[in-house]
């Protein structure tokens, strides 16, 4: 019994609820404050504004930044390409100075080797040393070919040549002409001797060769 008499109670109390009229406990206490809902969206607004304003600073520091980098790279680069330059152009001097060096040495051994093969002994005097003389001499101009020979094969290991000038038409480029001389059955301008022998290094003229020229009289 007692049961049925709660049951009752709660249904006359939900029915109770229903009946009473409790949309007005949903409506605001209050109107909300314009002014203050303008005063906080104006401050977010302004913040807002700060802060793009230093995001904008700091991409134009960053930018700026870079830029400078960029620039300070780019002069490094060009400071290295003209060191690198100077560089292969002091070490290109250095080098032709040393072949001219090895090349005035070539010069005088060659100069001695001809010297030794025009040289022939008296026949009248020194008759007992002269077997001797002839066998010394002959052993100097080994030694003294041995010495060219090598000589050559350094100068090709730096890539320097002899001009070839002799019988071929005179190139300033490559020639000085110190003498000239007439052959009427050789072309005008024809080199007829090779005075003092040229080179070149690395296909540029390393010392000029000297000739003579032969020359025409005018028609």
């Amino acid at each position: 019994m007692s049961d049925e008499i709660k049951k009752n109670e709660l249904l006359e109390q939900f029915r109770d609820f229903l009946e009473h009229d409790v949309s007005g406990q949903f409506e605001l206490q209050t109107p909300p404050d314009l002014h203050s809902l303008l005063s906080e969206l104006t401050a977010l607004k302004t913040e807002v504004k700060v802060e793009a304003r230093q995001y904008k600073n700091t991409l134009d520091l960053l930018s700026s930044g870079l830029e400078t980098l960029q620039a300070d790279n780019k002069t490094l680069t060009t400071e290295l390409a003209l060191y690198q330059h100077r560089l292969e152009q002091q070490k290109n001097d250095i080098t032709k100075t040393m072949l001219l060096e090895m090349v005035d040495i070539y010069d005088r051994l060659n100069t001695g080797m001809k010297t030794l093969e025009h040289y022939h002994p008296v026949s009248g005097l020194f008759k007992k040393s002269r077997k001797k003389d002839v066998r010394f001499i002959d052993r100097f101009k080994q030694g003294q070919l041995m010495s060219i020979k090598r000589f050559e094969q350094c100068l090709q290991s730096y890539k320097v040549q002899m001009i070839d000038c002799l019988g071929k038409n005179f190139d300033p480029k490559t020639m000085s002409a110190l003498e000239t001389s007439y052959d009427p059955q050789v072309e005008n301008g024809m080199v007829l001797e090779e005075l003092r022998a040229g080179f070149l290094f690395d296909d540029q003229v390393l010392r000029l060769a000297e000739v003579k020229v032969n020359k025409l009289p005018p028609l």
